[in-house]
């Protein structure tokens, strides 16, 4: 190697490097929008904070700054969750410039652990899900009330992300088969299974309430997206959330999010005794540590239906 390359890596600054890194996770990790957008806003904090402390050059990092970093993070009242975004995004951009010879360290050997209670997901009992289901049924054929029963049933029925469910298309569907084509994170498809009353509202709003979808007056809709806005254009996330929440105050469900019905899926699987990696790979999960939370849901109510149901399992031993 010669010299010159040597102090072009030694003097490495951080802000080229962050614009290599973001480009590797857009085109080679194939990373979605919302997380790139999420880790370009985390890094420019950390570029941020490094100026600050007169440290631009790859090799001028130490740990001590990324331990200030995180400290000061933590002391700004962000959450546990959101720091450790934070510290994830900041250790991936490391790694990448030392495995691709932007540098010669790597900042991180000490081991940065956020101590924090795992918190179980909110998840909606199956009399519940049921209600919430049947309070949505669709007055006539109404476009948007048929395609809003059609996206809940689909939630539940696959156990999809917001994100994955505005990115279905119509050749995504082989209802002959039961099963959706699904794009997740990472760009990685999977096939998913649909349950027969959702393959039947999916159906019916195609054949009724999709083709009405579209600006007053004008054509019917050209995307080939399976939901659709009243305009006619791709549904969006935001939209989703709307329709969700709204669907959860009918019952009485106030802050229900689309990703409960996820966590309702899984656990309602698990409870029915779906083996855990089938979930894992239902829901398009890379890790099965992360499916591995819906277990806990399941004992704490083992638990539950046990102290409910025994008749001495609420009497105390007595003192001799």
């Amino acid at each position: 190697m010669d010299s010159a390359f040597f102090v072009s890596i030694l003097f490495m600054d951080i802000t080229a490097a962050i614009k290599e890194y973001q480009a590797h996770l857009r085109v080679e990790r194939g990373l979605s929008v919302n997380t790139l957008v999420s880790y370009d806003h985390d890094l420019r904090e950390y570029c941020a904070f490094l100026a600050e402390r007169d440290c631009r050059t790859l090799d001028a990092v130490t740990s001590e700054d990324v331990e200030a970093h995180i400290t000061a993070l933590r002391a700004s009242g962000l959450s546990t969750t959101t720091v450790e975004r934070h510290l994830s995004a900041i250790k991936g951009f490391h790694k990448f410039c030392l495995r691709e010879s932007l540098t010669a360290q790597y900042p991180l050997q000490i081991a940065l652990r956020l101590k924090r209670a795992r918190k179980l997901p909110d998840v909606l009992s199956i009399d519940q899900v049921g209600r919430l289901l049947e309070a949505c049924e669709p007055f006539g054929d109404d476009p948007l009330l048929l395609r809003d029963r059609a996206l809940l049933e689909l939630l539940y029925s696959s156990g999809l992300r917001e994100s994955e469910i505005c990115d279905l298309r119509l050749n995504d569907l082989n209802f002959d088969e039961g099963i959706l084509r699904v794009i997740g994170k990472g760009n990685k498809e999977r096939l998913v299974p649909v349950g027969s009353v959702a393959a039947r509202w999916v159906t019916r709003y195609l054949a009724q309430g999709r083709e009405h979808l579209h600006p007053r007056g004008g054509l019917p809709p050209v995307s080939d997206r399976l939901f659709l806005t009243s305009k006619g254009k791709p549904l969006y996330r935001q939209a989703v959330f709307t329709v969700v929440r709204d669907a959860g105050l009918r019952v009485g469900i106030e802050g229900l999010h689309p990703h409960t019905l996820r966590h309702s899926f899984a656990t309602h699987l698990l409870e029915g005794g779906a083996d855990l990696r089938v979930v894992q790979e239902l829901l398009g999960h890379a890790d099965l540590s992360t499916t591995q939370i819906y277990t806990h849901i399941d004992q704490s109510r083992l638990r539950e239906d046990y102290l409910h149901a025994h008749p001495r399992a609420h009497i105390r031993r007595s003192l001799y």
